[in-house]
């Protein structure tokens, strides 16, 4: 890293005028961070990424080899985006029709981790640490904690902060073998206990 950039990025990456990079993010080789980026801090952009224009990252978020986040994805601190997942911004996409003014936000919450190969139809909104099996195919919102596999998605189970698989009691509660953290389940979903 120079005294100029707080960050690296390798010499074969790509980043156009008007981006936000944060301190200790590193952008690997052949990705292209397009104009007017918000990349927070530490953030890791892996090998032949392309972040379209106006994207906004927190800080911390990990985004593996070939991943493409186009323009209206926000990610929250702490995501996670697995090897070649997918995110779309246009619902119905033809090639001799322009929807520029036609894209579809998506929204990832903190924590959120999204497995290799996924895909995020656009405009629904994935939740705080909810986790995405690899392979699956998101086509509705995703609530807080859930554990979603399939085509198209559909929700086995409950994660926790961490990432373990939650399995509650008769009182609705269950505790995180890492951290030690309990989570009580609702029929709102899933909260951790105050």
């Amino acid at each position: 890293m120079s005294d100029e950039k707080k960050y690296f990025a390798h010499e074969s990456a790509y980043i156009d005028e008007g981006c936000e990079i944060g301190v200790g993010t590193k952008i690997w080789h052949f990705s292209h961070i397009m104009s007017n980026c918000t990349l927070g801090e530490n953030c890791n952009i892996g090998q032949n990424v392309v972040v379209s224009p106006n994207v906004v990252l927190g800080k911390n978020v990990k985004v593996q080899n070939n991943v493409s986040i186009y323009t209206g994805v926000t990610c929250d601190d702490d995501v996670f985006l697995g090897p070649s997942m997918v995110f779309t911004n246009v619902i119905n996409p033809r090639s001799a029709v322009v929807r520029r003014g036609e894209y579809l936000k998506t929204h990832v919450g903190k924590g959120a981790s999204i497995g290799a190969n996924a895909t995020i139809v656009c405009g629904h909104d994935i939740g705080a640490f909810a986790f995405i099996g690899a392979g699956a195919v998101v086509t509705k919102t995703i609530q807080d904690y859930a554990l979603v596999v399939g085509n198209p998605a559909r929700q086995i189970g409950w994660m926790s902060e961490f990432g373990h698989r939650l399995h509650f009691d008769s009182e609705n509660r269950a505790q995180c073998p890492e951290s030690k953290i309990w989570y009580i389940k609702s029929e709102n979903g899933v909260k951790k206990e105050i």
